[in-house]
């Protein structure tokens, strides 16, 4: 036991980078730093560079995936920002500076009007595909970085077209924008995930330092670059080739490195398949690996979550098919192939996930004969039905199925208390009207 004169009155830290203890010491109250044989002047640059650049309480506060997303959206910011010199210069170019024959008026129009269509594809692509950019982050996030690469060779090809120079830079602007829309999407939904103490504006804050550091770093490089791809054709177009492919393979380790643990549609479907087959659900890192990231064009069996009745039923008749075997705050059928979900407004976030897994059951035996799991082969056996009887089947699989695999859904750490799964706004009221 200590004594009273050298007593330990109390310790505290600093989240986890630093610990301090306060030591009774002949009658007077000393603080002094646990393990400062350690500290040196190296450690107190690297402490305040994390002060500076990352949030506030890192590593506790943010999720885990943080630091190597952040990195390789460090290594991307980079070469975009190399990229997106060579571009300018050449849209400079393309609207007459250095050029004795063109005019301010000219250039002016042509700046005008790359900013006005921009603005319209701004407004149109977040009418058609806002709602997307929740459930399929990552997937959007890739699009506009790939996008975005592709505006810039669009603009760098520009002036090699005089004729057409106003066409190819408004195209440019359009596709810009759509990066802008999706890209500033994605970064706010994926903040949301970081954030691990209610703390999105500290980290959005530090992104935005992070970036400007990045940017200032390439606007130093790049005053080394202008003089020597001025008049080099060859020359820009071999660099940006080189800084386009350590842009996308940049971004592709960046959301890949990304572990959301919550479910949308994809990670659903990889889960449950994988459960369907050996009985073992996925944690969210496993899954997170084969989530697709590149945007499929057309599904073979989509499913449509939170469609409008009408979409659905017909003739009363169908409305009783749907009903049978079916107690549940939801509706199910398969129109026009494809699986659709009519939801009540009354149903958890629980049903919400029962749903999706049955409407997912659906589609995986529509669209493979027979399907790879051993579970839904006897579901298979309905197909050759009337598409209600599969329906009323499936209510029946999933009676059997679905709370064994929400209790292991919840003990392999996957949030249930809420989804990113793209349901649409249509709720139905149907078992009031009909008792």
């Amino acid at each position: 036991m200590e004594p009273v004169d050298e007593a330990v009155l109390a310790t505290e830290r600093y989240g986890s980078q630093e610990a301090w203890k306060y030591r009774l010491r002949d009658g007077v109250m000393k603080r002094e730093r646990l393990g400062e044989s350690s500290f040196s002047r190296g450690s107190s640059i690297t402490a305040a560079f994390k002060i500076i650049f990352l949030p506030q309480g890192y590593p506790e506060s943010v999720s885990e995936d943080y630091l190597q997303y952040q990195f390789w959206d460090t290594v991307q910011a980079f070469a975009s920002s190399l990229s997106g010199t060579l571009a300018t210069q050449a849209s400079l170019r393309g609207v007459g500076v250095g050029n004795q024959e063109a005019t301010v008026a000219a250039a002016t129009i042509t700046w005008l009007l790359r900013d006005g269509t921009g603005m319209l594809g701004r407004i149109l692509f977040a009418w058609l595909k806002g709602s997307k950019l929740d459930s399929e982050a990552k997937t959007w996030r890739l699009f506009a970085d790939i996008l975005n690469d592709v505006a810039m060779f669009i603009e760098i090809l520009a002036p090699h077209f005089p004729l057409l120079f106003t066409l190819i830079v408004c195209i440019a602007g359009v596709f810009k924008s759509i990066v802008g829309v999706a890209g500033g999407a994605t970064r706010a939904a994926l903040t949301v995930h970081q954030a691990r103490r209610n703390n999105m504006a500290d980290i959005s804050a530090k992104d935005g330092s992070q970036e400007t550091l990045v940017n200032l770093a390439g606007l130093l490089v790049s005053l080394v670059l202008i003089p020597l791809v001025t008049d080099n054709p060859m020359l820009t177009f071999v660099l940006f080739f080189l800084f386009t492919t350590l842009h996308l393979f940049a971004n592709y380790k960046a959301v890949r490195s990304v572990v959301m643990e919550t479910l949308n549609e994809a990670r659903l479907s990889i889960v449950l398949h994988q459960y369907l087959s050996d009985g073992r659900v996925l944690s969210p890192r496993e899954a997170n690996q084969r989530e697709p990231v590149f945007l499929e064009l057309q599904k073979e069996v989509p499913v449509k979550l939170g469609v409008s009745l009408r979409e659905l039923v017909q003739v009363p008749q169908d409305l009783q098919m749907a009903l049978k075997n079916n107690h549940k705050p939801f509706l199910i059928g398969i129109r026009r192939g494809c699986v659709c979900v009519c939801l009540a407004s009354d149903a958890s976030v629980h049903e919400e996930i029962e749903a999706a897994c049955q409407a997912v059951c659906l589609s995986t035996v529509l669209k493979a004969s027979p399907p790879p799991q051993e579970a839904l082969k006897q579901l298979s056996a309905s197909k050759s039905q009337d598409p209600w009887v599969l329906v009323s089947d499936s209510y029946k699989f999933m009676d059997q199925m679905f709370q064994p695999f929400l209790r292991d859904l919840k003990e392999a750490r996957w949030q249930t208390d809420r989804t990113l799964l793209d349901w649409n706004e249509w709720r139905v009221d149907w078992r009031k009207k009909m008792s």
